[in-house]
């Protein structure tokens, strides 16, 4: 039988106490990890070879080791360097940075898609490479990037549960706490799932409609 009083009065409260948490990571880290992963896209697709073999290895670096060790050197090694961060800061940090490398994966590769024909015509009409880049190469290639970078988001809802690791208590931290403290771990759990399952579901039609809504005609029409 359903216990109403469980979940009406310690579980929901708890879990959506995390929710603010987990969507005040969420969101910031998308869009500056989106904002990251341009400018890095950038630098790895047009910069000089110095910066490009720069990006190559912070990309390759962070793609290479695990989020949970990513959040582990950043609050608990850092500070033996004089470096500290609060949970909350620690996390958004990591989520940002690892954020940031795989959305640059997605637009260099869109930046590279861009017909080469269109940058010669605009460095014809005197356009320099940086205008070029901004003005033609850009706008064209994220909205080519959107269906990956959207996807990335999708994986960043998901993985925004392990901020609990350094003690930001956001969904999944407070989840975890009522189900040690009531030993109710498939109640809590299911629950947990339900509220990234609808999160992961709200972000899908949100970026379905952002694709509609910034579709190139006749590009990848179905």
């Amino acid at each position: 039988m359903l216990d109403t009083a469980f979940f009406s009065n310690d579980l929901l409260p708890a879990l959506n106490k995390g929710l603010l948490v987990s969507l005040a990571l969420i969101i910031p880290a998308g869009t500056l990890g989106f904002a990251g992963g341009v400018l890095l896209g950038c630098a790895r697709a047009f910069g000089p070879s110095w910066l490009r073999r720069t990006g190559d290895g912070y990309t390759a670096l962070v793609r290479g080791v695990p989020l949970a060790v990513q959040l582990m050197l950043i609050y608990y090694a850092l500070p033996k360097l004089g470096i500290f961060f609060p949970p909350y800061g620690a996390a958004l940090t990591s989520f940002i940075l690892c954020t940031a490398a795989y959305q640059s994966e997605y637009v260099r590769g869109a930046l590279l898609s861009i017909r080469q024909g269109q940058i010669r015509a605009a460095q014809a009409l005197g356009f320099s490479t940086w205008q070029t880049i901004a003005w033609i190469v850009i706008p064209q290639a994220a909205r080519r990037a959107l269906p990956g970078c959207g996807n990335e988001i999708i994986y960043l809802i998901k993985y925004s549960s392990l901020a609990y690791l350094v003690t930001c208590m956001e969904l999944m931290g407070e989840g975890k706490v009522v189900a040690s403290d009531t030993f109710r771990f498939t109640e809590v759990f299911l629950t947990v799932g339900l509220y990234y399952l609808l999160l992961v579901t709200l972000a899908t039609f949100l970026l379905h409609w952002l694709e509609k809504r910034f579709h190139i005609p006749g590009f990848g029409t179905r």
